[in-house]
């Protein structure tokens, strides 16, 4: 059978291990054609391939659940669900989307983008389950990098006190995140990864009974359930990480070769018959099938477009700019190389973030909290608490995680801890569960806390200057996904900015255009747009939304009175919002344009296509400006009617 063949994950149940094994091969196929081509995630998913196929083997999906943590690990699953025609669509303008979504397929159980997330939703499942006086099979499969996750341990320990309720969780062990874990946890699953393999014990078991006396020949059907009996429990009497589980309330099971369909399938087929909460322990290798991944785990971990010989990333057509990710982990190295109190904080995203460089030099000033964003945020209000300087560098979609310690923790505190927020904004091909778009919103509205944004890389530069320098309580900067505009850097003598004041850079009597960030640029380029209608536009970067500069923004609006905020973020309590509070709180009544992210979630596509689709490109503020220009202007002249 083909792999184009499967529209349904029940079409699996009467095929052999050697088709299974022709499925994977196709599978790993399709997965790297496809990655190479469009870009994404290729060491997770080539690493559970045998896992997917082995479980789903054994599963009806005509009434069992299952739950993905972090979906990047599931695109077999897309493969065996119908998906695989279009699979060559991944992470495109609508296209098949990067994660699971319940509304691209039903078999998508639950979405996931975010980690630590599954168990908890499969144990909601199951209680439904149980409640309605219903039985099926539910499964939550979660990497050992999302266990480094509190939520993950939480509803452990909830599914570990309900020892009538099945669910079944698949540990898939690969010691990565997208850099290796860290933890205790971490240890202790490698520990178990490097116990003797159980089939060996079970093995030299039944050798050991054939040749007792007079029985031995006699107890073949005995001897297989024995030995499945010992599988099942051999991890658990000599594996203090097996214990852990147990002590929980859940039956350990593993360590299981993660790359054997035989084996797989027979444990999985045996766990559903256990009562209550099990734990299936699989070992699997990160890029498993394509070499270059298996021997660089963090660097495949996800890809741009790329040569499938070489696992080179294609050629760019020209130079581009540092990224913001390079410039923010190069600035705050230089200043940590000068001041020992500051301390790098990420959680699990020291690639990601750019924090690998500042990592290498400066081990003893960095800290990986593992896929714990709470944590992370609490231990830098501790670290300000003892007067080091914090820098939780967090991307702005995972900060939301840890909202009531920004609160809770620092603000109300007061603690000077600089949160780094990376990715905010449209992120592009991830989708909606990692567009950061609501940062603005969510810490705008928190007593304490100062928020600012750069209009490029170098204005970057000096923001983190600027928060690793403020005392007074805590500070956050957002900066976008990608390169910068290519604007010169410094390598030193960073000069801190004023907080809470903007800057002019254009001058005009028509129409005041007050960007934030990432849209000062676009916004620069819009008002060179306009002059060619004969509309001349100040423009002002606004630098920060918290604190505000009414100075500078209340007295040109009174004297323009045409007001336009461009944001890359939601509109609903956003940049825009704080000005029109602003105008109102000073009794500036002139009409406003906000020009932003509306009410909606952003699709995965390139970023270019999000941003033109929101109209927030320059030809679409040019544009939009000018069409509420012209309907301005109606209002002012139509002539009154006679009656």
């Amino acid at each position: 059978m083909h792999l184009s063949d499967i529209t349904h994950p029940n079409q699996l149940h009467d095929l052999s291990i050697a088709e299974l094994r022709e499925l994977a091969r196709q599978m790993r196929e399709k997965h790297l054609q496809t990655v190479a081509a469009t870009g994404g995630h290729l060491g997770p998913g080539l690493g559970v391939v045998e896992l997917t196929l082995g479980l789903y083997k054994t599963l009806d999906f005509d009434r069992d659940k299952v739950t993905w943590d972090v979906g990047h690990q599931a695109y077999p699953h897309k493969m065996l669900t119908g998906r695989y025609k279009d699979f060559h669509t991944l992470r495109q303008k609508g296209g098949i989307a990067g994660y699971l979504k319940r509304g691209e397929s039903h078999f998508d159980h639950f979405g996931a983008g975010h980690a630590s997330t599954s168990i908890s939703a499969a144990l909601g499942m199951a209680l439904a389950r149980d409640a309605r006086g219903e039985s099926f099979n539910v499964v939550a499969i979660i990497g050992d990098g999302a266990l480094t996750g509190g939520m993950a341990y939480e509803a452990i320990n909830h599914a570990g006190h309900l020892p009538k309720t099945n669910l079944t969780v698949v540990l898939n062990d690969n010691g990565m995140s997208i850099s290796p874990n860290v933890g205790a946890m971490t240890r202790y699953l490698n520990q178990l990864r490097l116990s003797p393999p159980v089939q060996t014990i079970t093995d030299r078991l039944e050798e050991q009974l054939k040749n007792l006396p007079l029985v031995g020949s006699s107890l073949s059907p005995e001897i297989d359930r024995m030995k499945e009996s010992m599988k099942l429990m051999t991890a658990v009497r000599n594996n203090k990480v097996g214990i852990i589980f147990e002590e929980l309330g859940f039956t350990y099971v593993g360590p299981v070769d993660g790359h054997n369909l035989q084996e797989l399938v027979h444990v999985f087929t045996l766990v559903q018959n256990i009562t209550g909460p099990v734990l299936v322990h699989v070992a699997t290798t990160k890029g498993k099938g394509y070499a270059l991944a298996e021997q660089e785990q963090v660097g495949y971990h996800a890809q741009s477009s790329f040569n499938l010989s070489t696992g080179k990333p294609k050629p760019s057509t020209k130079p581009k700019p540092p990224s913001y990710s390079k410039v923010f982990s190069h600035t705050l190295t230089r200043l940590a190389e000068n001041d020992s109190r500051i301390v790098a904080i990420t959680a699990a995203m020291a690639t990601g973030t750019g924090l690998v460089k500042f990592q290498e030099k400066l081990p003893e000033q960095f800290l990986d909290v593992g896929i714990a964003e709470q944590h992370a945020v609490t231990l830098a209000a501790g670290l300000a608490c003892e007067g080091m300087r914090p820098i939780a560098t967090i991307y702005s979609t995972f900060l939301q995680r840890a909202f009531d310690q920004i609160v809770h923790d620092v603000c109300i505190q007061k603690l000077p801890v600089f949160f780094c927020m990376d990715r905010a904004g449209v992120v592009g091909a991830d989708g909606p569960t990692h567009q950061g778009l609501y940062d603005i919103a969510y810490l705008r509205c928190i007593p304490n806390m100062v928020v600012m944004a750069p209009k490029d890389e170098a204005e970057l530069q000096r923001m983190i200057a600027t928060g690793v320098n403020y005392t007074d309580g805590p500070i956050a900067v957002r900066y976008p996904r990608g390169n910068g505009v290519g604007v010169p850097i410094v390598e030193e003598g960073w000069q801190e900015l004023p907080i809470g004041k903007g800057e002019i850079l254009r001058s005009g009597d028509d129409v005041l255009i007050v960007a934030y960030g990432s849209m000062v640029h676009p916004s620069l380029h819009a008002a060179e747009i306009l002059t060619e209608h004969g509309i001349q536009a100040t423009v002002v970067n606004a630098r920060f939304v918290k604190p505000i500069d009414t100075e500078l923004i209340l007295p040109l609006a009174s004297r323009i009175g045409k007001v336009v905020t461009v944001e890359e973020g939601c509109l609903m309590g956003g940049f825009g919002s704080a000005v029109a509070e602003a105008l109102s709180d000073a009794d500036v009544t002139v009409p406003v344009l906000r020009l932003g992210v509306p009410d909606k979630l952003v699709d995965h596509a390139k970023a270019e296509e999000s941003l033109a689709e929101l109209g927030l490109t320059s030809a679409s503020i040019a544009e939009r400006i000018r069409q509420k220009w012209q309907l301005a202007e109606a209002e002012v002249v139509q002539p009154a009617e006679v009656s």
